[in-house]
Order: structure tokens, then C-alpha cells, then sequence
């Protein structure tokens, strides 16, 4: 085993809504939240369009160049097979119409409601609805150069723990501990953990008959316990998921202090989900990934999907949010403002949940789906979920590249 010699800086960390959270759940919070979001990434889109509020289009003659940065309201196919989108602003509703024909077409199936984008065109004759020529994303400028540490240096990215599961795998585990202390990891003093670290309780239909530990503060000491394997050394950054004892709606603020007091091994940082964490200078977006189902099941399997979980990271990043659609399987707490937008390009984006690992690079951010440490249970199998588990991803900070270790 090696001499312990690690030197990890302190984790800085922005975009934590614990100890923040204003929204009552009227309906004042809802429209706050909706306004916040459109004010601010519809400034990402101003300087691609010289775009009108919808009022204002309104008023123009039909046959004039027009273009709108809207939230889509709604999206519907026409009886031609045209696609007709309603983009909502501050001052109005107006309907924008996607011909079937247009290279643009495919742009379409891209779309989730509640998300923000921009579109230019020229108006019909009596100016009642804009023909789209194009259409642009919020997105993450092609031109993107990441931030890298300036020195050797790795984290590891993980998720999905599970513990309290009678299908967590603690061998796995001990595997990576051991391995973590050994001279070939040396230079790993990060460890992120993207939310779910134990099974939790109630969470699926008879998720107790597939319980190891039934009480949550049990699972949570077992939880500490394994945290207390790994090197007392390396610094440690967590944040919740769904199956946590925490809110479900997001933005998750972080474990309360009985909670902390639990997973007080090596001195922990605790945040909430989602936030930026900045190691060596490398700004990492965690997101636990609830919203990954949600795009997953609106856009076609070849735009996203389980089996690469990592094209669904690349949708939230051109749409700049972490879960753009509202009303759908992903709660959403209302906010005055919202903390889902990504309103700074993470170097790393690293999100969880879904079980598979996937990863890539999307215009120079490297995204990390982390798989997770437990085993296929009864409810993953009436899903179809097939689990790759046992992994970690380690990144090189100075230069991100990817090795993806595997304790099965």
C-alpha cells in the first residue's frame, strides 16, 4: 500500500441552493421561475437573431424577415405533415411554422416544451404565422476551450451507490477502496459522487422486499462506513439524488444535519443538486439526472437513449438547462429564480441515475454518465434497465482525458 501523500486543494463550490429556497408553490413562484429562465438564456440567443418581441412581429406587414426568442409552448404536426410551434414570450404567443421539407425539419425532434430558443424567417402574407428558415439553440459555442489543472492530478466520478440495497455490491466496492490506496492511484484526490448513496425507502412499488437495510439512518451509517474505506486524504464531494433522504423536486438542497452528522467520514463537502464544483481550476456541473428519463423518452432513441445516457447530456447542454420540461416525470420546485439553467459551460458535466455508463465530448465538454454499484434489481428488470455497474470513470484534470476502471 502506498505512503499517503495526496495534497488535494478545497473544492469550491457555486449554484447550491441549500439554506436559498424561496418557492411557496404559488403561482407567482411559477411565473417568476418561467420569466427568470427566459430572461437569461434568451440572452445567449440575442446576438444570433435581431429578433422582436412577439407584440411587436405582430404589428408587421405579412411578407417581412421577422425572428423570435421564445419558450415553446406547445408543438404540433400539421394535416401536410408540417411542424407548427407556438413560442411564448414575455408579451405573447406566437405560432411559427417548420415545412416538412426544410433541412431544419430534423431540428424538430429535438424539442422539448418549456425550453428556450430562437428562430428567423420571413412572416406570411397576412402575417399570422412565421415560416422558420432557421433555428437556433442556446447551446455551448463551438469555440468552447475548457479549463485543465496545472498539474498532474485525477478525480473520480462516481454515482449511484445504493447501499441499504440487497443488490449493492460491497466487494465491488472494498475493490475500489483498496485500489484507491494503492500507488497506481496516486494521483486520484477527488472523489464525486453524483447523488443516490443509499437505496432509500418507498421510492419504487415493494422496493422493501428488496431491502438489505429497511431504515434509512441504518442505510445512511452503512453508507458512512464504506466512505470510511476510501483515503482519509482525498477530498470528497457529494450531492443528493431521488433516492435520497432529501426534497424530490429540484433543485435538491443538500443532506440535512442529522444526515451530516451520519456521513461525517473524512470530512465530506455536502452540496446540493445540481451545483459547480471547481477542483484545480476545473469547473465540474453535478447533476444527479432525473431529467435524462425525461429526454430519453420525448426525443427519438437516435438523438438519446439508455444505452448512451451521454447524447442526453449533450441535449441539456445545447439547451443550456438541466431539465427544461415542466409538468412531466421530473419534479420541479418553483423558484424566483432558476437554478437549472447552465448559465456557465462546465469543463465537466457529470450526472448519474439512470444506471449506464456513457460518456463523450460535446463541443469540448466532456460528459460523464457514471453508472452505478448495484446489481439488477427486480424493478430495473420489469423496466428493461440492465445496470453497468462496478465502474469509475477517472479523469485526467490537466489534460481530461478518460480511464474508465472497472472492480467487477
Amino acid at each position: 500500500m502506498r505512503q499517503s501523500d495526496r495534497n488535494p486543494s478545497p473544492a469550491s463550490i457555486a449554484d447550491d441552493i441549500t439554506g436559498e429556497s424561496t418557492g411557496t408553490g404559488e403561482y407567482k413562484d411559477f411565473v417568476a421561475v418561467f420569466r427568470d429562465r427566459y430572461e437569461r438564456l434568451s440572452r445567449l440567443l440575442r446576438g444570433r437573431v435581431n429578433h422582436r418581441p412577439t407584440n411587436a412581429v405582430q404589428q408587421m406587414p405579412g411578407g417581412n424577415d421577422a425572428a423570435l426568442i421564445g419558450m415553446v409552448s406547445d408543438i404540433r404536426s400539421t394535416a401536410s405533415g408540417h411542424w407548427l410551434i407556438e413560442l411564448e414570450d414575455t408579451n405573447g404567443v406566437f405560432p411559427c411554422l417548420v415545412m416538412k421539407d426544410r433541412s431544419i425539419a430534423d431540428l424538430v425532434d429535438e424539442l422539448l416544451l418549456d425550453e428556450i430558443i430562437a428562430v428567423d424567417g420571413t412572416l406570411s402574407d397576412d402575417a399570422g404565422i412565421l415560416f422558420v428558415d432557421s433555428l437556433h439553440f442556446p447551446d455551448v459555442p463551438h469555440t468552447h476551450h475548457p479549463t485543465t489543472a496545472d498539474r498532474h492530478v485525477q478525480a473520480a466520478l462516481i454515482s449511484d451507490v445504493h447501499v441499504g440495497s440487497q443488490e449493492f455490491m460491497d466487494e465491488a466496492w472494498s475493490r475500489f477502496a483498496r485500489w484507491l490506496h494503492t500507488d497506481e492511484a496516486e494521483s486520484v484526490e477527488y472523489l464525486l459522487l453524483a447523488g443516490d448513496m443509499v437505496e432509500g425507502v418507498g421510492v419504487y412499488p415493494e422496493q422493501d422486499k428488496e431491502l438489505s437495510i429497511v431504515d434509512i439512518y441504518e442505510q445512511y451509517e452503512a453508507f458512512s462506513e464504506r466512505l470510511k474505506e476510501i483515503p482519509g486524504d482525498m477530498e470528497i464531494v457529494m450531492i443528493p439524488g431521488n433516492h435520497d433522504a432529501v426534497r424530490l423536486a429540484e433543485p435538491q438542497p443538500a443532506f440535512d444535519e442529522e444526515l451530516r452528522d451520519i456521513m461525517n467520514a473524512h470530512d465530506a463537502r455536502i452540496t446540493g443538486n445540481p451545483s459547480t464544483v471547481t477542483v484545480e481550476g476545473v469547473s465540474i456541473l453535478m447533476y444527479h439526472g432525473v431529467s435524462l428519463d425525461e429526454v430519453i423518452a420525448e426525443l427519438p432513441e437516435e438523438k438519446a437513449s439508455y444505452d448512451h445516457p451521454h447524447h442526453a447530456m449533450y441535449q441539456l447542454l445545447k439547451k443550456r438547462h438541466i431539465a427544461p420540461q415542466y409538468g412531466g416525470h421530473t419534479r420541479l420546485a418553483p423558484e424566483k429564480r432558476d437554478h437549472l439553467t447552465i448559465d456557465e459551460v462546465p469543463d465537466i458535466f457529470h450526472t448519474g441515475h439512470v444506471h449506464k455508463l456513457g460518456y463523450g465530448k460535446y463541443h469540448n465538454v466532456l460528459a460523464i454518465n457514471s453508472g452505478c454499484w448495484q446489481e439488477q434489481t427486480s424493478f430495473q428488470k420489469s423496466v428493461n434497465i440492465d445496470p453497468d455497474h462496478a465502474y469509475a470513470p477517472i479523469v485526467d484534470l490537466d489534460t481530461l482525458s478518460l480511464t474508465i476502471r472497472d472492480f467487477n
